[in-house]
């Protein structure tokens, strides 16, 4: 059976709840809700009034980790700094998994490059997971989207750096790239299989706006280069994902091919491609558009 993922061309705040109540599900207990909250001096990060709607419908609290590259989200105190700037803070409770205690260490067990992952330890605390997401390009990834955010988005600094390294963390700027779009999609395995093992359930947004090549953790990035698409929803990030990258080649916009070949030339597709060979979900899909 295709999993299904959820379309509508409506880029709102109250499309994006549409879209959650169409999955069919209802997120409650203790709800991390798993966002980007961008690099300071980044023009194309989704602000946090977007999400609204979805975070005053299910609750819970705005969670990230703080990065492992100079900036103004390296630190507990400068990320936290950030999310006040940026307004994240303003509106919803927010943590930062790493900001006190210890990493939790999760155990990856297909994995091939990398065999644990270091996540923010405050995630003991929350059942169930609500994953908002930028679908836009990326400098090292190719693109960024759910599985993304599954692995180096919940990664602590130190996890980042590891994930990033292939297991040596001194290899952060200097390895296979293959080996990093597969420990990528390792580490993404380990935070389903977590949940998964707690009875817990992840639900996934994609928003497809403001699209740069570029991230949302980069100060300076390019503007958007192709026009905005829609928002997506699923109970699976390879699915969904997938989805994002269909709808990208698909598009009749100009500005298409600066994105594509950015994620061609990072080999960012196989990330879905190795998330799919470990079971964390399935290329397989409907699109199932709605109003």
């Amino acid at each position: 059976m295709k999993t299904k993922v959820y379309f509508t061309r409506e880029i709102t705040p109250e499309a994006v709840l549409r879209l959650y109540e169409a999955l069919g599900v209802t997120l409650d207990g203790n709800i991390a809700i798993k966002v980007h909250s961008g690099e300071v001096g980044n023009q194309n990060f989704i602000r946090p009034q977007f999400w609204s709607q979805i975070i005053g419908r299910t609750g819970g609290t705005v969670v990230e980790c703080t990065t492992a590259y100079e900036g103004a989200r390296n630190t507990t105190e400068q990320h936290l700094k950030t999310l006040k700037t940026h307004g994240w803070s303003d509106f919803y409770p927010v943590e930062l998994l790493d900001g006190e205690g210890e990493d939790l260490v999760l155990p990856i067990v297909k994995g091939k490059i990398i065999q644990q992952n270091f996540v923010g330890g405050g995630i003991v605390k929350y059942d169930n997971v609500l994953v908002l997401s930028h679908f836009k390009g990326h400098p090292m990834g190719g693109f960024g989207g759910a599985l993304k955010q599954l692995s180096i988005g919940f990664a602590s600094s130190f996890g980042k750096k590891y994930i990033h390294g292939c297991g040596v963390v001194e290899n952060f700027w200097d390895r296979d790239q293959n080996d990093f779009i597969d420990a990528m999609a390792e580490a993404a395995s380990s935070v389903v299989d977590y949940f998964r093992g707690k009875g817990g359930q992840i639900v996934y947004i994609n928003v497809m706006k403001n699209m740069s090549v570029d991230c949302d953790c980069c100060a300076k990035a390019e503007d958007p280069c192709i026009a905005d698409i829609g928002i997506l929803a699923s109970l699976d990030p390879v699915a969904i994902d997938r989805a994002c990258l269909d709808l990208v080649y698909a598009s009749s916009d100009p500005g298409k091919p600066h994105l594509i070949e950015r994620i061609e030339s990072r080999n960012g597709a196989r990330i879905v491609e190795t998330a799919e060979a470990l079971g964390v979900g399935t290329t397989e899909y409907e699109l199932v558009e709605i109003e």
